[in-house]
């Protein structure tokens, strides 16, 4: 058992893994289990999980610094991509970090449109905030005083990053990493001025309120992009990210930064201002950790602690 910012975790001594998956706290573990609970009772109807949906919205907005009305919610971050994706004109140019997760480029990609190495030539930038295999950090004042439409994914950023993105056209996010809810559900922050711009993608009855019939009717707000949502995994995330959000993240940076500079410069690399750590070192016995770019990918989050880090190095010494 560990303590962390006002909550319980059970995760083991050792675990930094949080960019693959996120541990949660025992309250949100609860709050599942509880849920499970009532549906092998059948306690529930599907209007049982509207108020965990809007909790989630909600919460995400603040993480990223929108109104609820400007999110929608789905299930991954390739799926709120590929809307994108297809509502650009055919033959795009879009500009992507190489190395980017596959979940950012590859909707654009299959939708034809062209990859292209600089921000100048390009149409729609496409970037993680921080990147999945080494935790290297977008330059986001460099994008936002561009001018360029950008997509930014804060999968690997937020929950441990302060973030600001009323400016940007496009912000997704997954649930199941630094956020620690369970996985199965994502978001998409929509500008307001760019809400005509995306064609739906995948209309259903909960982004139009009609469940039977061939009228076509979306929702005025950003809820005309919602899937209908994975229901377990908002339940975890009503609990996770209106915790998350209530949290100094300053403190939270600060905490992760600590221990992420510790272990840098144990392994003689530089500080890097990152949550994520890439080492050219095998895997640890006792570690769990995983492999990214052919190097050992650490991540450390609000329950790590320095003993997690001083296991990394004793191992290595």
């Amino acid at each position: 058992m560990r303590e962390a910012f006002g909550a319980v975790f059970d995760v083991q001594p050792g675990y930094l893994n949080t960019a693959s998956i996120g541990v949660p706290p025992r309250h949100v573990a609860d709050a599942v289990a509880a849920a499970h609970e009532r549906w092998r009772r059948g306690e529930d109807t599907s209007s049982s999980f509207n108020e965990a949906v809007e909790i989630s919205r909600e919460a995400f907005g603040r993480l990223v610094g929108v109104p609820a009305t400007s999110v929608a919610c789905g299930a991954t971050v390739s799926q709120f991509a590929s809307l994108v994706a297809r509502s650009l004109p055919a033959g795009s140019k879009v500009f992507v970090v190489d190395g980017e997760f596959t979940s950012v480029t590859l909707p654009f990609v299959a939708a034809g449109h062209k990859i292209v190495s600089t921000v100048d030539e390009c149409d729609l930038v496409a970037v993680s905030v921080v990147q999945s295999a080494d935790g290297a950090i977008a330059d986001l004042e460099a994008l936002r005083s561009s001018g360029k439409p950008v997509l930014l994914d804060v999968s690997q950023a937020a929950g441990w990053m302060p973030l600001s993105l009323a400016w940007a056209d496009f912000v997704v996010g997954v649930s199941y990493k630094w956020l620690m809810a369970p996985k199965g559900a994502a978001w998409m922050a929509v500008r307001p001025d760019r809400m005509e711009f995306l064609g739906p993608l995948a209309p259903n009855w909960y982004s139009t309120e009609e469940n039977y019939g061939t009228e076509l009717v979306l929702r005025s707000d950003a809820r005309r992009f919602d899937l209908s949502p994975t229901w377990f995994a908002h339940v975890g995330a009503s609990v996770a990210l209106p915790w998350v959000a209530s949290l100094d993240l300053e403190a939270v940076r600060a905490h992760c930064l600590d221990l992420t500079d510790r272990l840098l410069t144990g392994l003689g690399q530089p500080r890097s201002g990152s949550a994520i750590v890439s080492a050219g070192v095998p895997p640890i016995p006792g570690i769990v950790s995983s492999v990214r770019a052919g190097r050992t990918r650490f991540a450390c989050h609000i329950y790590n602690t320095i003993e997690d880090v001083d296991r990394v190095l004793a191992a290595l010494d």
